[in-house]
């Protein structure tokens, strides 16, 4: 049973988003995204020995990105799509990614809070899972004291995580887990490998076949990057992909299915703002409710739950069977 209604759109098994990107928000997370790609690529455009690090325009990135992301949130709220629920939702979900990150040991590149993005992503949506990933990396550096230059650039990594989720093309059951699995897996080795060129073009102590050429070319230096990449990250960048795809075979299915439970109940119903749609969840609610109300309309007040006639209402065995003779 699908109902339309006229505004967001609702999750659905198949992926689509609980909140579409307006117009406003997604000028929104352009600019953040285009102020962060910034950021990230102008030491390869500078040319000349770089000086120093990003401890100079990390914290004007910070500055820049913190209002682009409420953009993004006022925008939703200003438009309708995202309501008071909506914002209670994501706070808890950074929470609940911001508590996950304390369990990943730094030494082995095992970082769990990732997996949290995948689902809300997919459920919410791309604007929803741009401002978590950056709110949810931004409350985890505070609570373990990873506060640095380098948090800009891992809010915009787990910010494009997020986003990339709400992405992906439509997907049904083992499937959809699938498609999520081997996403998280890649989207683990690009985070490291984007997170990378925030301290590598200023390393000076690296090997040359590896290191940043100071006026060299972009083909000569994205060759050195992705050799770096290589050399020195695969053994944070593969556990961190590796544990990604692991919790979401494991995990995926129920975090989706209590996501879209908490969509259609929390955020849209009754608003007027959504659309009805057939999780699994609803088929199976909307199925008893459908047989329920079948047995009232045949036959009113003389049925109980399981669909049989009250004891009163039962005609003895021998009177019926003479009666049909």
């Amino acid at each position: 049973m699908t109902t339309t209604a006229t505004s967001a759109t609702m999750p659905t098994a198949s992926g689509r988003a609980a909140l579409a990107l307006r117009p406003r928000s997604a000028l929104a997370v352009t600019a953040v995204t285009l102020a962060g790609l910034a950021g990230f690529t102008w030491p390869l455009f500078a040319g000349g020995r770089l000086a120093g690090s990003h401890a100079v325009d990390a914290p004007w990135l910070f500055v820049a990105l913190l209002p682009l992301l409420l953009a993004v949130v006022f925008a939703e709220v200003s438009d309708g799509g995202l309501d008071v629920k909506g914002v209670a939702l994501l706070g808890v979900l950074a929470a609940c990614g911001a508590a996950l990150r304390p369990l990943g040991g730094g030494a082995t590149g095992f970082q769990p809070m990732f997996f949290l993005l995948l689902p809300a992503g997919r459920v919410f949506g791309r604007g929803f899972g741009f401002v978590l990933g950056a709110v949810t990396m931004f409350a985890g550096a505070l609570l373990t004291g990873g506060v640095g230059p380098w948090l800009p650039f891992e809010m915009l990594g787990a910010a494009w995580v997020g986003f990339g989720a709400g992405c992906l093309p439509r997907a049904r059951g083992r499937w959809e887990i699938a498609l999520l699995a081997a996403y998280g897996a890649v989207a683990g080795l690009l985070y490291g490998l984007l997170l990378n060129l925030w301290f590598w073009p200023f390393a000076h102590d690296l090997p040359p076949a590896i290191a940043f050429v100071p006026g060299g070319s972009l083909a000569t230096n994205l060759h050195h990057w992705v050799h770096h990449d290589v050399a020195t990250s695969l053994g944070f960048d593969v556990p961190r992909a590796l544990t990604t795809a692991a919790l979401v075979v494991i995990a995926g299915r129920p975090v989706l299915l209590a996501l879209r439970r908490a969509a259609r109940r929390a955020l849209f119903e009754g608003s007027g703002k959504g659309v009805a749609v057939d999780t699994p969840v609803q088929e199976e609610e909307d199925g008893r409710g459908d047989r329920a109300g079948r047995r009232e309309r045949e036959d009113p007040g003389d049925h109980d739950v399981a669909g049989h006639a009250p004891p009163h209402r039962r005609e003895p065995l021998g009177r019926a069977h003479a009666e049909n003779r």
